[in-house]
């Protein structure tokens, strides 16, 4: 499994539709909305400039979104997981 490092968190990402109900194909600009995933690992953390640990916000089994092209793209064992700074997440779905 992948372990992030200091105030990265691997996402397994959902997949999202390329269609519209009615079969309609997306234009590119309606694909960069951004997405869902799963949190499956979390960095320990980024110390800032005092010296003092700060913890990401997020733990594993979140739900979390972010924009689509954030991130870089890692497959493992036939699995593709995403990559990113915590900072580059927008929301914890509740």
């Amino acid at each position: 499994m992948l372990k992030p490092l200091e105030n990265r968190v691997v996402l397994r990402v959902k997949e999202e539709e390329e269609k519209s109900m009615g079969g309609i194909v997306l234009t590119s600009a309606s694909q960069e909305k951004p997405q869902t995933a799963e949190v499956v690992a979390v960095g320990e953390g980024k110390t800032n400039h005092h010296g003092t640990l700060i913890s990401p916000l997020v733990k594993v089994g979140d739900t979390v979104i972010f924009e689509k092209f954030a991130g870089t793209t890692v497959k493992m064992d036939g699995e593709e997981f995403l990559i990113l700074k915590d900072s580059d997440l927008l929301a914890i779905v509740e």
